[in-house]
């Protein structure tokens, strides 16, 4: 019988065990085990929604957005020389000239300059009613959603309360209450202290649900206390929604201000504000429609902007509107 080993020669070194079988060397075994790579990092939550929104058009339309007004705030210099405050009564509303592109008020002064530098008053009234609004809703609403019972019932109560009042109107009160000390602290503090109980209200809701996971049991029966339980796992699992309605309500507080201004019972027209550029130009609307228009149109692009980076983060945290498009 003819032996059909195959040569030595014909592949990878080989020996044998003396029972017609031939057994790779060690070097060439290793070579032929599968290996497996991971491909990148592991994928989340949040990794997957930033994955998400750099492919969405809007994501970028309203970040450059929302950059103008952050640069226009800190760095006003960069857009204008002229000062907000230098008036003359000669130009007033006087169409675009040159250095003045959009004209003058009805005191002459320059609408681009004071729409550039309104910009800081609207967002430094809307970051601090956002932590404003963002602290007391994850306090509430985080203590009432994960002990429950008569803590539950007390916290839910207060904020139904203030729920019930629409915060435009008690920040009016507060406002007029308050007129003889009308400023950006005093403003943002009339609204957010009346705007916090959606917050909590969504926080809740998903803390209720949160609460009830498994890992949330397996975490107290480790022995670790109710109260480490809440801020190690059950707050950061359900503090997205949250990351969420920050963006609506930073929005809502710009619009608030403006509002409140433009009653006349918000900032005083020593500061720089659209909601005050709007008020003042209301009175020449129809001879000279522009001072108004202008501002205007900075409100509503800023308050869109974050509307639309708002609904960009809800539409990439959301498996299922991911999945749906």
């Amino acid at each position: 019988m003819s032996d059909n080993t195959p040569s030595a020669s014909a592949g990878a070194p080989s020996r044998s065990t003396g029972t017609g079988h031939f057994v790779a060397e060690e070097e060439a075994e290793l070579g032929a085990v599968d290996s497996i790579r991971a491909q990148g990092k592991p994928s989340n939550l949040w990794r997957d929604a930033w994955r998400d929104m750099r492919t969405r058009p809007m994501f970028y339309i309203s970040a450059v957005l929302i950059l103008l007004v952050v640069v226009a705030a800190l760095l006003p210099g960069l857009f204008t020389h002229e000062s907000p405050t230098a008036c003359v009564l000669s130009l007033s509303n006087q169409g675009p000239s040159a250095g003045h592109p959009l004209g003058f008020t009805r005191q002459g002064c320059d609408v681009f300059s004071r729409i550039v530098h309104g910009a800081s008053t609207s967002l430094s009234v809307g970051l601090i009613v956002l932590l404003l609004t963002t602290v007391l809703g994850i306090v509430f609403g985080a203590i009432a959603g994960f002990y429950g019972g008569w803590v539950d019932s007390v916290l839910s109560r207060a904020g139904d309360i203030f729920f019930s009042i629409p915060y435009i109107l008690a920040a009016v009160v507060i406002m007029s209450v308050l007129s003889a000390h009308r400023n950006v602290f005093v403003i943002a503090l009339a609204i957010g202290l009346f705007s916090w109980p959606s917050t909590a209200r969504i926080l809740r809701a998903q803390i209720l649900r949160v609460k009830e996971s498994d890992f949330v049991t397996a975490s107290t029966a480790m022995g670790i206390s109710r109260f480490g339980v809440l801020l190690r796992h059950v707050l950061p699992n359900s503090i997205t929604p949250v990351i969420v309605s920050t963006t609506i309500s930073l929005a809502a507080a710009i619009t608030a201000e403006a509002t409140l201004s433009y009653l006349g019972v918000g900032l005083p027209p020593t500061f720089m504000s659209w909601g005050n550029d709007i008020s003042a130009a209301q009175v020449n609307v129809r001879t000279a429609p522009m001072p108004l228009i202008y501002p205007s149109i900075a409100l509503s692009v800023t308050v869109l902007a974050f509307i639309m980076m708002g609904e960009v983060i809800r539409e990439a945290l959301d498996p299922r509107a991911r999945a749906s498009r």
